[in-house]
């Protein structure tokens, strides 16, 4: 089987709202399933406007499997090679016919899906469920949902249970009879992740040996054994660049997220919950180490974006305070409320509410040197996130608005305006700022940033 397909992935990681519209990756996808010869291929070759664009796939023999990246090869993982396979057990031209061979594979009562009444068979892939809908009248596939690997993977690592729901459309009559899909709508967690139609089908045609080979020098780099990448046990922070204090009882912890710690005189207050359970109880239990005997009296997480709030159900599980932006509640009560069954977390084996503060408007915490004023942000594409303002420090944590070049530079201007412009809106003086991504900054740094967007035509029109 190979086909080329065009679609497009809507950035629910990346997007300005969690229910969108959601910023839109355009992706033009060729794949190779050489069932005979147990070999796959992929190439996705997408783009944002006016952000960026990139090309990136994988390449499978047997039991190996390498990574492809531009022009980049390297070796891949067992658990990138698991979910290849699944993916093809899951294509439609192999669906039935891994039910079929499915030693578990059973009926379920007959449900309606899109007004339509439909025959279910169940059976498990890899330890995870599957259920197939099938059309009463034609007994073609309605629709597949699956709950393993293959769901779970990219963004979705950190949210438990998650469901992936494949809805079949615009089939068509292919050579030899066969009956396909043309058009493959998929949701995720019941959020719209991804649509593809294919534009190109070849069925038993010559394949292209060179796509489908894998360098002996990466070979050898392919190690079997390697444990999956498992967000929970990721090393707190970054051992190069060890944690500094910002002010007295100020600690900020860089690393791929950065965490921050605030004594305060009846506690400690931590900012974000980053990445997952695993990780966010890392991070609280570092703050206990460096505090010993202070309570920890709040977690503000200030975002939407999921480094910021994955690991929310560790700080539920700990009976930890929350202030969030209200905007953000039904984001947070979605991830609290999540079921962990396959993977249990804190929160899964002892249950418990959460406690809110959720902020609206200036809301003040803390008392002393070291107190904090949180604001939301109320910019356009930064809704959905606050700023934590130590006035007595003149400091700022500013979300993750934006994120700062290897050159520098920031991206992305629009929303260094929207930052600037809240720090001018509430009257604040801010001589240094620091973010999730972006370690102690001067202020002046971001005027510089504006005036060279103003200067140019942007976008150009390059992607």
């Amino acid at each position: 089987m190979q086909w080329e397909a065009f679609g497009y992935r809507n950035e629910l990681e990346e997007s300005e709202r969690p229910e969108g519209p959601y910023i839109t990756e355009f992706d033009t996808l060729t794949e190779v399933h050489d069932l005979a010869g147990k070999r796959y291929r992929n190439v996705t070759d997408g783009v944002v406007y006016p952000v960026f664009k990139s090309s990136s796939g994988s390449v499978a023999d047997g039991n190996v499997v390498m990574r492809v990246s531009g022009t980049t090869k390297s070796a891949g993982t067992p658990l990138q090679l698991e979910v290849i396979r699944e993916g093809e057990a899951l294509s439609p031209e192999r669906l039935l016919i891994t039910a079929l061979d499915a030693p578990d594979a059973h009926t379920e009562p007959d449900m309606v899906l899109q007004s339509v009444h439909q025959n279910v068979v169940a059976f498990t892939l890899d330890n995870a469920p599957v259920r197939i809908y099938l059309n009463a009248f034609t007994h073609l596939p309605t629709a597949v949902d699956y709950s393993g690997p293959l769901a779970r993977s990219g963004y979705w690592k950190f949210l438990g249970d998650v469901t992936m729901r494949t809805y079949y459309s615009l089939w068509w009559l292919a050579k030899g009879g066969i009956h396909l899909p043309m058009q493959w709508n998929i949701e995720s967690n019941g959020l719209a992740d991804q649509m593809y139609v294919i534009r190109k089908l070849q069925i038993d045609e010559p394949l292209i040996e060179a796509d489908l080979t894998i360098p002996q020098e990466v070979r050898a780099q392919y190690k079997p054994d390697t444990a999956p990448l498992n967000l929970d046990n990721i090393p707190l922070g970054n051992p190069n660049k060890p944690a500094q204090e910002l002010a007295p009882g100020i600690v900020f912890i860089p690393g791929s997220w950065n965490a921050t710690f605030v004594r305060q005189d009846d506690g400690i207050v931590i900012l974000e919950a980053p990445i997952s359970s695993g990780y966010t109880a890392k991070v609280i239990a570092e703050a206990r180490h460096r505090f010993p005997g202070q309570p920890i009296k709040a977690v503000i997480t200030t975002s939407d974006s999921w480094p910021h709030l994955a690991g929310i159900r560790e700080c539920v599980a700990q009976g930890i305070p929350i202030y969030a932006l209200d905007l953000n509640r039904p984001i947070l009560e979605r991830v609290i409320a999540a079921p962990y069954t396959s993977r249990p977390d804190a929160l899964e084996r002892s249950p418990r509410k959460p406690v809110f503060h959720l902020v609206h408007d200036k809301t003040a915490l803390g008392t002393g040197a070291n107190r904090i004023e949180i604001y939301p942000m109320h910019g356009e594409t930064s809704e959905r996130q606050m700023m934590v303002y130590f006035p007595e420090h003149h400091l700022l944590y500013g979300s993750d608005p934006f994120q700062q070049n290897e050159d520098g530079s920031y991206f992305y201007p629009q929303t260094v305006t929207e930052l600037m412009d809240a720090v001018t809106r509430e009257h604040l003086n801010v001589e240094q700022f620091f973010m999730m991504h972006i370690g102690p900054t001067s202020w002046a740094n971001l005027a510089k940033a504006v005036a060279d967007a103003e200067a140019q035509d942007t976008p150009n029109g390059v992607l």
